[in-house]
């Protein structure tokens, strides 16, 4: 580089700096820090390497960059400004404002650029994990011999607080055990948390050798500032196509200023005196803030023209493409739309009660392997569980090292690392993905869960053996709070079904469903397959709660239960029947739904008139109090299950049809 050049170059890079450090001295809050530290190799990442179109965020085959360090958010709203996103010098100004497009953390779906909401540390790590793993299946599904329409990289800006946390392990061994070439990964090893020292929790030997025994090729930058380093260590990650890289780079939190290398630096303002030494030390100009020279802003602006170029390029091999493969272009734009090919439920079996009692989960298996069968890329997996979650694709292959192509995902015992992967898929593009475990281990997935509620991302959890009813396992397997621990999380919808074929009604929602996450929750006992002739039709799940069985006019009481509940209300009804009650049945599997229909249809599923109403649950009896009022009861679980058959526990525990024909009698005398 000339003189003018190496001018730029640091111009650029302090720009970065400044701009996080103003906005953060402005919010009176935020993590200047770490972008300080960051910021010449996100200028080298993104000005030299980084495939992408500030005009077109969701262009297919841009390479994905994620800051799982995402209280270092404003080293990124600084990069989608200067590179020319639909961010604005006044929406720097207003970070961590109310209303304002730049929040405390990244938000998918509230910023322009942004590809997945982190800050929960270790997240976005395994976010990156998924979207290489649909990279590397849509590449598998629709490359051709010198037609590569899918070719990018993943990219992830990881701290010390992401190395610390458990999921990040989880994911780095499974991305390295399936060889995940395009994944590049930086380490930003600053030695600082909010406490202080990262020596104080943080002592390992050797980052290094943990990655390298995962399987990673790991590189070191020794030097942050060094730009040459940075640039060939990124050649030659790039050049590693077999492994995943990780490239440990030292830097300095808090670069420049009077707090650099301090944990002061970490989550609050450097503090207008330090501010102002900083730029100062750095050569700054002190007034105005949020100054970004001239020559920067066209220096990164460049990147509009190479990314509406990059694209345009894309775009006529794609066209080619077409013309030589016609079928795959046609399926690759429903893929990338979302949408599900003709005629994809017209396979979809209708399960019999001559059949016997059926386990919920047993019937999911069926449907979702008949339904995988007419949808190329709903893909999905275990925790090391599908011969008990049912979740096995038949003759559809695996996901390995050998085999991107294969549509069964194994996870291990990952439940952690696969709620995280699940969203990155998601959010790839292209993908309907699905994971499964036991509802129990619902707990071990609860941050990306709420994730994928607060992106509103329609990601598919599959949770089994639902309840005390799985019997032997005893109370360390049986769920009792789960339930109501899902159900209390916005834009997320849970779903009970009763039987087989209210199971298949919720997989139709939950494919065809465009917003929020959906959980299917499965019995693993058998429950019988409820008469389609008597009742009331399966399909009326999508409403949430209906009248499956009773009297047209309003009932003395409303027994109303979810999943392997719902036969014991009817089966409590006829005896109620017998002694000249009257009672309706309200089968109730997603309380989601149902909350959302107008106010005259639940009036008709559940009367004002009739205050006697008794829920049936084998779960916690909390949130039901909604649906009785004050006046109901609940027969629910205040206590952990125990070890024994599951028709024993259930019996002990209160769930047999005396009981409830009791408290039901009990109810309508009070």
């Amino acid at each position: 580089m000339n003189a003018t050049q190496m001018e730029l170059q640091d111009l650029s890079i302090n720009t970065i700096r400044f701009l996080a450090a103003d906005a953060v001295e402005k919010a009176k809050s935020g993590h200047p820090g770490t972008p300080m530290g960051l910021a010449p190799l996100a200028y080298v990442l993104w000005k030299v390497f980084l495939k992408h179109n500030p005009k077109n965020p969701k262009w297919p085959d841009r390479d994905r960059f994620i800051l799982s360090a995402g209280h270092a958010s404003m080293l990124l709203y600084s990069l989608l400004y200067l590179t020319g996103y639909d961010l604005t010098l006044e929406d720097i100004k207003q970070f961590r404002q109310w209303g304002s497009r730049t929040p405390g953390h990244p938000e998918y779906g509230h910023t322009p650029g942004v590809e997945t909401t982190t800050g929960p540390l270790g997240q976005g790590f395994a976010d990156g994990v998924g979207m290489a793993m649909a990279e590397r299946f849509l590449a598998s599904y629709f490359n051709r011999k010198e037609h590569a329409i899918v070719d990018h990289y993943t990219y992830c800006i990881a701290s010390d607080g992401d190395m610390m946390e458990g999921i990040t392990g989880e994911a780095a061994s499974l991305a390295g055990n399936l060889e995940l070439g395009k994944l590049i990964y930086f380490y930003d090893n600053n030695h600082i948390t909010i406490e202080g020292s990262t020596d104080l929790a943080f002592s390992e030997e050797n980052v290094k050798k943990r990655f390298e025994a995962y399987g990673w090729q790991v590189l070191v930058v020794a030097h942050g500032n060094d730009i040459d380093a940075i640039e060939h260590s990124i050649k030659q990650a790039q050049s590693e196509t077999r492994k995943p890289s990780l490239i440990i780079v030292r830097t300095h939190i808090g670069y420049g200023s009077p707090k650099q290398d301090n944990a002061s630096a970490h989550g609050a303002p450097l503090g207008s005196e330090d501010l102002k030494l900083t730029k100062q030390k750095l050569d700054w100009p002190l007034e105005p803030s949020f100054y970004v020279p001239p020559e920067v802003l066209s220096h990164y602006r460049e990147a509009l023209k190479e990314g509406e170029e990059a694209e345009k390029e894309w775009n006529i091999r794609f066209e080619k493409y077409a013309q030589e493969f016609p079928k795959p272009a046609e399926e690759w734009h429903r893929f990338m739309n979302r949408q599900l090919p003709e005629g994809w439920d017209k396979g979809l079996p209708v399960f019999d009660p001559k059949k016997g009692p059926m386990a919920t989960r047993i019937a999911s298996g069926e449907v979702l392997n008949a339904v995988a069968a007419q949808i190329p890329n709903l893909i999905g997996g275990s925790a090391d569980l599908a011969p008990s979650t049912e979740t096995y694709l038949k003759g559809l292959g695996d996901f390995l090292k050998s085999d991107h192509k294969g549509r069964n995902l194994h996870f291990g015992v990952r439940e952690h690392a696969m709620g995280a992967i699940l969203n990155g898929m998601y959010l790839h593009g292209g993908i309907i993905p699905f994971g499964a475990t036991f509802l129990i281990f619902s707990d071990y997935m609860r941050p990306p869960i709420r994730l994928a509620a607060l992106m509103n991302i329609p990601v598919i959890f599959v949770y089994t053996h639902d309840s005390i009813g799985l019997g032997e396992d005893g109370p360390t397997h049986q769920p009792i709070e789960q339930l109501i621990a899902l159900r209390v999380i916005p834009n997320m919808t849970v779903i009970r079904p009763a039987d087989a074929n209210e199971t298949r009604e919720a997989w139709i929602y939950a494919l065809t469903n465009r917003k929020g996450p959906v959980v299917l929750v499965l019995a693993r006992q058998k429950v019988p397959i409820l008469n389609q002739n008597k009742y009331e039709s399966a399909t009326n799940l999508n409403k949430g709660a209906y009248i499956l069985s009773g009297a047209k006019t309003p009932p003395q009481i409303i027994l109303m239960a979810t999943g392997s509940e719902v036969s014991l209300a009817l089966a409590a009804q006829e005896k109620l029947t017998e002694k000249n009650i009257s009672s309706s049945v309200v089968s109730m599997p997603s309380c989601e739904l149902f909350d959302v229909q107008p106010q005259e249809y639940k009036d008709k599923i559940l009367p004002p008139s009739v205050k006697a109403r008794l829920v049936i649950e084998a779960a916690s009896p909390k949130g039901w109090r909604d649906y009785v009022g004050l006046e109901g009861d609940i027969i629910g679980l205040n206590r952990f299950g125990a070890s024994a058959p599951g028709e024993v526990v259930m019996e002990k525990l209160g769930f047999t049809v005396e009981n409830v024909v009791n408290r039901a009698l009990a109810l309508i005398r009070r």
